[in-house]
């Protein structure tokens, strides 16, 4: 686990427009705040991700999304913050103040409350969703240890926090609730 200074690096780094490796349900993450478009410029160039496939942001509660999401029925809100086995990220109708490089060509976020403790910690203490997006260069596999993405990344300036991937086998599951349908 991660020391108290660890994480206050990790918070410091997001604030600072730094990009940040963190451990997630099933993968690292790749992560940057949301709000700052140098900072998701450079994670999206680092993983070579074209802008208009828009992004995730992982949150510790509802809350931390107001701001992005439009008011939403109390069934889809019943959903969302229910315990759920399986990671669920959620395409919710964007806030029109949603940014082009978070939500790209779509009219709706991926939004996930993160099940990941440290994850879901990190959110808490940064006070605010965090990009999140799979630790790996496009066409690579996702890293699923602090000390491989730490190598891998260390050399673009990113902060890789120490701590476990869960026990989930695959990513998130990506749900559009007003369709009814899974994308993944």
């Amino acid at each position: 686990m991660p020391s108290g200074l660890q994480k206050k690096k990790f918070v410091e780094c997001l604030q600072q427009g730094g990009l940040v490796a963190y451990p997630t349900e099933a993968v690292f993450g790749l992560g940057c705040d949301p709000l700052n478009a140098n900072a998701v410029n450079n994670l999206l160039a680092l993983k070579n991700r074209p802008q208009h496939k828009g992004l995730i942001l992982i949150a510790s509660n509802i809350g931390q999304l107001g701001s992005y999401i439009k008011p939403l029925p109390d069934d889809v809100l019943s959903r969302m913050t229910a315990k759920n086995d399986v990671p669920t990220t959620w395409l919710l109708p964007a806030h029109e103040s949603v940014p082009v490089w978070v939500r790209g060509d779509n009219k709706a976020v991926a939004v996930r409350i993160v099940q990941h403790a440290l994850a879901s910690e990190l959110c808490s203490l940064a006070n605010m969703p965090i990009v999140s997006t799979s630790a790996n260069l496009s066409g690579s596999q996702p890293l699923k240890d602090a000390f491989k993405a730490r190598i891998k990344f260390q050399k673009y300036g990113v902060y890789t926090i120490n701590g476990c991937v869960g026990s989930n086998l695959e990513p998130s599951q990506i749900i559009d609730p007003f369709l009814n349908k899974r994308y993944r």
